[in-house]
């Protein structure tokens, strides 16, 4: 049999370095054309503003309503915090030419991040040594959060400039495509594969049809649905939104034991969904949560305490009892469990 012949190292290298090059030159143009588009749509909001009336609730009806308009148009990416975000960001470098020389250079979350740093000449020094040492975005969050730039100037050792980039990437793709700014960017669908475990979405996946099957207005808006403040990013199990009750219904899922903080987790994400995704004439979100213990399931409706007459009265009409879906589950978990015994057997 004839061997194949061996590759040449020389090869292997050169072919590596131009795909290196290659992607580091897509990272930099998806990049700069992000926050510069950012920068630009902040303008443009101030500027409609300042044409309209000197109130705040002017500029906040202004974004609320350009949200659900780009959002019908196009897509996720466009919602009330995003859109105080991108005003903020041009409030923050008002000069074009700081947006394009060094905001540009720097990932979204880097300069939303630095943005929020109040005093001025700290901001300035965090935006240009970012841009000038690598910092990835936790090395930027770990010096502001210790002061790093303050603790600077009492030491007056310029030297340690150089020394904040311990998790220094200058290639830093792999995050940069995991970034859910860049999937709504690009208008690209977030993968959920990665997010789950095999058992999580098999459940969460049954769950899901037994709900429809209910017959009891139940529709389907999401699995592993992200929902975002200024800063940061949640994903909540499973997303319906009930034509009947018209309130959205959450899921969440839980492995192990229901400890006091999934409830207070969902409390959060009902407050967040009533202030970002209720509609003027929905009622208040309701929320789930499932904790699938090896032993015992259990089931606990999360209700905020001014909607706890509304649960009572209406929404209990049109939603599975808590011993119904303990019931589904045990019967998923059961027919997970055996089919998983038979492949291993």
């Amino acid at each position: 049999m004839k061997k194949s012949p061996i590759t040449p190292t020389s090869l292997i290298q050169d072919v590596v370095q131009i795909l290196k090059l290659a992607r580091q030159k897509a990272y930099s143009a998806v990049n700069s054309e992000m926050v510069i588009a950012y920068w630009q749509m902040g303008r443009r909001i101030v500027q409609e503003e300042l044409q309209g009336e000197q109130r705040a609730a002017y500029g906040e009806s202004i974004l609320k309503t350009l949200s659900i308009a780009l959002t019908a148009e196009l897509g996720s990416g466009f919602s009330y915090a995003n859109l105080r975000n991108f005003r903020q960001f041009y409030l923050t470098y008002p000069d074009e030419a700081i947006c394009y020389t060094v905001c540009s250079k720097l990932s979204w979350s880097h300069n939303r991040t630095i943005m929020r740093v109040e005093n001025p000449e700290a901001r300035d020094y965090y935006l240009k040594e970012c841009a000038c040492q690598a910092w990835s975005v936790r090395t930027l969050e770990r010096h502001i959060n210790s002061f790093y730039y303050q603790r600077l100037l009492s030491s007056k050792n310029k030297s340690d400039t150089t020394n904040g980039n311990e998790d220094v990437d200058n290639l830093p793709t792999k995050d940069f495509i995991k970034d859910p700014y860049v999937f709504e960017f690009l208008n690209i669908p977030e993968p959920v594969s990665v997010l789950e475990q095999d058992i999580e979405k098999a459940l969460i996946g049954n769950l899901q049809q037994f709900l429809l099957e209910l017959g009891k207005g139940f529709s389907f808006v999401g699995r592993q649905f992200r929902i975002s403040t200024e800063t940061s990013h949640f994903y909540i199990d499973l997303v319906f939104y009930n034509y009947i009750l018209k309130c959205f219904v959450l899921f969440d899922l839980k492995t192990g034991k229901l400890m006091h903080q999934d409830t207070g987790q969902m409390d959060m994400y009902i407050r967040m969904f009533d202030d970002l995704k209720k509609q003027d004439d929905d009622n208040p979100t309701i929320g789930i949560i499932l904790c699938t213990e090896k032993d015992e399931t259990v089931v606990k409706y999360s209700i905020l305490n001014d909607s706890k007459q509304l649960f009572a009265t209406k929404y209990m009409l049109y939603l599975p009892t808590e011993q119904e879906l303990i019931a589904e589950i045990e019967r998923e978990k059961k027919l997970i469990e055996a089919q998983l015994n038979e492949n291993n057997g």
